[in-house]
């Protein structure tokens, strides 16, 4: 790297496939209107299951997006992740690998679950038909990190790569694994998560979460930081940023969408909601010390909102624990109440919504949220105009890891 290079690391694309859109400009139109697509789940195979209700990404057409060669060989998560990093490539204006320097962009993916519905294709094979009709893809489709070779090999990058294979934090440690990469020289990094967990295998293995919704009707089932809060809800897809150093894209010309301006993570044990309060404060001052905010500096909180009484309970203390006085006082949202939880991909989707927020001056609001029971200035019922400089992205796991993520407002002006 230059060394008179600024070490900061610019967002420069975003590419989204969420149940309430599937590119970035009708993900932040749903968002911003508070849009529920919560809906009965009408897999194939899931119906006489207990887990009702889900976000779905309904009308997703992989072949319009990515080539047959590789659908495949690829499972619906990848494909999700794939589509999404096409989209995040052509917003930052990359495109395939230059030639001249195949080992500048790296890939770095999350995964929580990895590819259930073609590995459980291939199974029911190999149970019912034999081995000699599993086909030999079932060997990576299902991988935690087909997704990152998938979108390598396509686009021909050979910078590092790498997965998380973790839980939702996971989202955001990726991200922060990809900056620091930047940092040491890489000049770019395609980033994200994407999950596909509405197979009914996948559905099966999630039954066992106690803090799974198995609510009926979509307007209650997920409605975190309220009386009512009765777990939450699952979601297919994600989204994948490009972030990149900052002067390289300035002397392309690219965008500077936002700055990924610190990160921190901590771990607090599977189902010890009350000890996720400790974890989750220490994530927040260790991500404001890394970017160089005070708390006054945080303009808006992307929360968790896991959606169970006493995890609720101890994210609004964290917020509070971590910011003073100001954490009672700035905005927090949960859009992700409109369209479920996608696993590692829902902390990806806050961090795309954060950057569009601050672009738009428009904080979203929390859908199907009304009786707050918890000290936070919760946005609801519409998107709230404010200036926005400095977003917090929170996200903790179900096995037990928090994170924190701090993004500052970027130029734009650049493109």
């Amino acid at each position: 790297m230059n060394p008179e290079r600024t070490g900061r690391v610019a967002v420069t694309g975003i590419g989204v496939i969420a149940p309430n859109g599937m590119r970035t400009d009708a993900f932040w139109k749903a968002v911003k209107e508070g849009v529920v697509v919560l809906d009965r789940i009408t897999r194939e195979g899931c119906g006489h299951l207990p887990l009702r209700v889900a976000g779905e990404v309904r009308g997703f057409d992989p072949a319009a997006l990515i080539e047959e060669t590789f659908l495949v060989q690829t499972d619906r998560f990848t494909h999700f992740a794939m589509a999404a990093a096409t989209l995040a490539l052509d917003d930052a204006g990359l495109g395939r690998v230059d030639p001249d320097a195949p080992y500048s962009v790296g890939v770095v993916t999350a995964a929580g679950s990895g590819g259930g519905e073609f590995g459980q294709r291939e199974l029911q094979k190999l149970w019912g038909q034999g081995s000699r009709y599993v086909g030999p893809y079932q060997s990576i489709a299902w991988f935690y990190a087909a997704s990152t070779g998938q979108i390598s090999i396509r686009s021909g990058f050979k910078g590092p790569c790498g997965v998380v294979a973790s839980d939702e934090a996971g989202g955001l440690d990726a991200v922060a694994h990809a900056a620091r990469a930047v940092r040491r020289g890489t000049q770019a990094f395609v980033v994200g998560a994407a999950e596909a967990p509405l197979a009914p295998y996948s559905m099966v293995c999630q039954l066992g979460y106690p803090e799974l919704s198995t609510v009926e009707d979509p307007s209650r089932a997920y409605r975190p930081f309220t009386s009512a809060a009765c777990g939450f809800v699952p979601a297919e897809g994600g989204a994948v940023l490009v972030v990149e150093d900052e002067e390289h894209a300035r002397e392309r010309g690219a965008a500077v969408r936002a700055l990924v301006a610190g990160h921190a993570a901590t771990f607090t044990g599977a189902g010890r909601w009350e000890r996720s309060r400790e974890g989750l404060a220490q994530a927040i001052r260790g991500a404001l010390d890394e970017a160089g905010c005070a708390p006054e500096d945080i303009d808006v909180v992307f929360a968790d909102a896991l959606g169970i009484p006493e995890a609720d309970r101890a994210e609004a203390l964290a917020i509070a624990d971590a910011l003073g006085p100001h954490g009672t006082r700035v905005p927090v949202t949960a859009p992700k109440t409109g369209t479920g939880r996608a696993y590692c991909g829902a902390p990806m989707l806050d961090a795309a919504a954060a950057v569009l927020a601050m672009e738009h001056g428009q904080i979203p609001p929390t859908p199907n949220v009304f009786d707050i029971c918890h000290d936070l200035d919760l946005v609801t019922s519409r998107a709230r105009p404010a200036e926005l400089r400095t977003a917090l992205v929170l996200s903790r796991g179900l096995m037990g890891s928090n994170a924190a993520l701090v993004l500052r407002r970027g130029t734009g002006d650049d493109r």
